[in-house]
């Protein structure tokens, strides 16, 4: 039998819980049964009372549409990645307003959905200062896209920052610039997004597996696997990295709208003809010499006609005396000695170098580099194997300024030779650099104490044409060899 204390501890305690309870909102009320897997006590009309939000008429939307009603109390389920919660599910930890990557802007909190923004900040994602220090210019200056339009003509700016232009209340129109606009992904059929088959992001669907299209309006037969499949190139990447694998097909980047050297093509987008700016020739002013047709970056030939660009004939009209002058043009020989003549047509050596161009072969813009390989010192550019300097330099190399910041003694102690004599006595000294005589040309090196007559010829040429005599040594280009660079060790032109 209990004692008469603990009876009247027990009623106390019955009569706290019972307050307590009654004082819980309905929707937090504990679940109206008897017992587990009993009928709910309520009828079905205050169950759905219970779980609609206060304003919503009989038949109105149960727990926000992110739950089940149990007898009264809403569970919440996820129907999507986030967490719902709140009494009647109405609250979702990732749904509330960003501004330039940052939640409420940086200047407020998220609370069950919706910025509470910090004191001197409004807009739903706390963008917008209550009071602007800008002028209006700077103002429009910051709301301008990289094409300096303002709000991408989609929005007005306040005070720096883009108000985008939702008057339909979609928000489909969004960004820091409203760039993006999400109204370019609903399927005019269906006035679904995507279809209801992908995601959106600014403006572009990306489809679930299985469909494509610009709003994901089409759905592939084929496993993803087939698709990957045959969209493979010999390379083993897709469509070769340069398009799109659509539904085993692939769709080619258009690099050239204007199609002025052609598109990218071919079943895995193997053919760039980009590539064929290397079979371009200047004075045909055609691609493969106006003999042939671009295919995949390389020259078909016509019939009669062969080489790299199909330049040279397989019979030629020429005698041989012929085929020489033409090829020499105003040069002492046949294109310039800097390459091969046939049918009075130039191949110039080595194959394949830019460096080395014109119509006999005279220009060599390997001319213009020092032992470095730098371009005209750095301070000009190169046109036809000459220096064209910036201003402010000048010399063969635009190797030379025309300020110097150094003393007399400094520059001339710079420009004394092993035997103490200023540039050798075969040139003038200038900021710390030996300028050699221009009226003996064959005089080179840092001190001037170089004679480049004493490099070995062929043909009449120092060095043949094919290198550059380094202080009575020829230094040869790539591709050639010899005391004189006279010998070709490249592969020959077909």
């Amino acid at each position: 039998m209990c004692p008469a204390g603990f009876r009247n501890f027990l009623l106390l305690a019955s009569s706290l819980l019972f307050s307590g309870l009654s004082a819980v909102p309905q929707s937090f009320s504990p679940s109206l049964r008897s017992g587990p897997g009993a009928l709910c006590r309520l009828s079905q009309a205050e169950s759905e009372r219970r779980c609609r939000a206060p304003g919503q008429p009989p038949g109105g939307t149960l727990c926000h549409g992110r739950g089940r009603c149990d007898c009264g109390v809403c569970i919440c389920h996820v129907s999507e990645p986030g967490v719902y919660f709140g009494p009647l599910c109405e609250c979702h930890e990732w749904v509330c307003e960003t501004y330039d990557g940052s939640t409420c802007a940086g200047h407020g909190k998220c609370d069950c959905g919706k910025c509470k923004c910090d004191k001197g900040w409004s807009g739903d994602a706390c963008q917008y200062p209550t009071n602007c220090d800008l002028t209006k210019k700077k103002s429009n200056q910051m709301c301008k896209n990289s094409q300096d339009i303002i709000c991408s003509n989609a929005g007005t700016c306040h005070c720096g920052r883009c108000k985008c232009d939702n008057s339909d209340g979609n928000g489909l129109v969004y960004g820091k610039f409203c760039e993006c606009d999400d109204r370019e992904c609903i399927d005019d059929e269906t006035e679904e997004i995507c279809g209801g088959h992908g995601k959106c992001y600014c403006g572009n669907c990306y489809c679930e597996a299985g469909w494509h299209g610009d709003k994901c309006e089409f759905q592939c037969d084929i496993t993803p696997w087939e698709s990957k499949r045959r969209c493979t190139s010999p390379d083993g990447k897709i469509c070769s990295n340069r398009g799109t694998c659509v539904c085993g097909e692939c769709s080619c980047h258009d690099v050239d709208p204007t199609g002025d050297w052609g598109d990218i093509h071919g079943d895995t987008c193997e053919c760039d003809e980009r590539d064929c700016k290397a079979v371009y020739d200047r004075y045909s002013d055609d691609f493969c010499s106006g003999h042939g047709q671009c295919n995949c970056g390389r020259c078909d030939c016509k019939l009669g006609w062969y080489g790299e660009k199909c330049e040279h004939p397989h019979s030629c009209p020429l005698s041989a005396e012929e085929s020489i002058t033409k090829c020499q043009g105003s040069s002492d020989l046949p294109c310039s000695g800097r390459g091969k003549c046939e049918c009075g047509k130039c191949t110039c050596y080595p194959p394949g170098d830019p460096r080395v161009y014109g119509k006999t072969c005279a220009c060599d813009d390997r001319r213009c580099e020092d032992l470095d390989g730098v371009v005209c010192g750095g301070h000009g550019t190169c046109s036809c194997g000459r220096c064209i300097c910036e201003r402010g330099w000048f010399g063969k190399l635009c190797q030379h300024p025309r300020k110097c910041n150094m003393t007399e003694e400094q520059s001339k102690s710079l420009c004394e030779s092993a035997d103490g004599i200023l540039c050798s006595g075969k040139g003038s000294c200038h900021c710390g650099k030996c300028i050699c005589s221009a009226e003996e040309w064959y005089i080179s090196g840092e001190f001037c104490d170089c004679d480049d007559r004493d490099c070995d010829k062929h043909d009449g040429l120092i060095c043949t044409g094919n290198g550059i005599c380094s202080c009575g040594n020829c230094e040869c280009w790539d591709g050639w060899n010899g005391n004189a660079c006279e010998i070709w060790l490249g592969t020959e032109y077909p």
